[in-house]
């Protein structure tokens, strides 16, 4: 499972990503202890204001649903025991508002990424690719939201 921390200032900067992997041999319990302990100590290291996660893409298989289903549900335990607002995207939600086009490659995605962060460096795994791609989704959706609100909203 893949973590991505995006900054918001002059510009956006990716603070820190990575993976958090749990062994497939160990029980699934046991594995989602070590996920949460490990998303615990990040939120607890980095303080972010809000979390963003993508939906288990619906195309793959019923396993892979599952157990993505049950890592995503102890990331939103972490984030709610924090009281932290969790916004969630759907996997072509992330690839419209990064790459504009919600079929593009994972590869595109993770060049557009890159870009927009100004990495030098590729991505050491696709999922910590595509937690910066949710990152940046959320924050693109923010910014619209508070676009369109100051529009509808004139003399505020």
């Amino acid at each position: 499972m893949g973590y991505g921390l995006v900054e918001e200032g002059a510009s956006l900067t990716a603070t820190a990503w990575g993976t958090i992997e749990a062994k497939k041999s160990l029980p699934v319990e046991a594995r989602l202890s070590h996920i949460y302990t490990e998303m615990t100590q990040l939120l607890d290291r980095w303080q972010p204001q809000e979390v963003a996660v993508e939906d288990p893409f619906v195309g793959a298989n019923h396993r892979s649903i599952l157990a993505l289903g049950q890592a995503q549900g102890v990331v939103l335990l972490a984030a709610a025991q924090r009281k932290l607002p969790v916004s969630r995207y759907s996997p072509a939600q992330v690839k419209r508002a990064v790459a504009d086009y919600g079929g593009a490659t994972k590869e595109r995605l993770e060049e557009l990424v890159r870009i927009a962060l100004r990495l030098d460096t590729p991505i050491e795994s696709n999922d910590a690719a595509d937690a910066l791609a949710v990152a940046l989704c959320h924050l693109y959706q923010r910014r619209l939201a508070q676009v369109l609100a100051r529009q509808a909203s004139p003399g505020a």
